[in-house]
């Protein structure tokens, strides 16, 4: 089987736009729960109901890849599992190192679908030498003194960082030089990184802080509707079918439109 240092996924070379790439772990992600209950075949508007996108979208990333199912029958569920585990380089071996073991680094350690999805943790790392011999997940965890060994001598080309914002970019600055071209940043900062290198960036608090202002956006629009009153929606929707006794001079279009 091959590793991760000696082949790099295609999808680049053969054009598929990187929003298209973004979306193919959630259509693989829909298809694996198919295939796992034995369904044969799936359409694009199940498909693509499943994965949380519109069909015409699905159908057209779909053809990035040169599938474009049977009119009547839809998509072999097997098949795009595996088109779509290529793409993404899932059907080889991909070793990677976690930096920090934290908690954060010990719930990532001990999550199950890495395996399940061609990633294999080749080591965890940490800073602190109290936890140099401990076993997270079964694996023993190293100290970051031997970081560029560790790389090498495992053939590692994808990096997660789950160390304190503080330690972060002196991490990856040891990570790249060490020749890793891939990192996924859980730390709570922005990494620089030289061209040819690629980071994602997860951060936990930035969505929490995303669905925060929903939720005030949302109390704010249902603190505005006096008790008994229909919503701006309602409203709009009666004075477009012409039901409201609210109308304008001419009888046909309301004196205020709501905001």
């Amino acid at each position: 089987m091959a590793t991760g240092r000696t082949h790099r996924p295609a999808t680049r070379s053969r054009g598929i736009p990187e929003a298209t790439v973004a979306r193919l772990p959630l259509y693989l992600r829909a298809l694996t729960a198919l295939s796992e209950r034995s369904v044969p075949t799936v359409s694009s508007e199940e498909l693509a109901a499943a994965a949380g996108v519109n069909s015409a979208k699905l159908r057209k990333d779909f053809s990035y890849l040169g599938s474009y199912g049977t009119r009547g029958v839809g998509y072999d569920v097997e098949y795009l599992v595996y088109q779509i585990s290529r793409e993404l380089g899932l059907t080889q071996d991909w070793p990677v190192v976690i930096v920090g073991i934290g908690n954060l680094g010990a719930a990532l350690a001990n999550y199950g679908g890495f395996a399940s999805r061609g990633f294999r943790v080749a080591s965890l790392i940490d800073a602190d030498p109290g936890l140099t011999g401990k076993a997270v997940a079964g694996i023993p965890v190293q100290h970051t003194d031997d970081l560029e060994k560790i790389i090498r001598d495992n053939g590692v080309s994808i990096g997660v960082i789950a160390t304190p914002a503080g330690a972060a970019q002196q991490v990856c600055d040891r990570l790249v030089a060490a020749g890793v071209t891939s990192i996924l940043n859980f730390a709570p900062t922005v990494l620089s990184v030289p061209d040819g290198v690629d980071v994602r960036k997860v951060d936990l608090s930035i969505e929490l802080q995303i669905l925060a202002f929903h939720e005030q956006r949302k109390a704010g629009e249902e603190a505005a509707v006096p008790d008994g009153a229909a919503p701006a929606a309602a409203t709009a929707a009666t004075v477009a079918r012409g039901d409201s006794d609210d109308q304008g001079p001419d009888g046909d279009v309301p004196a205020v439109m709501p905001a």
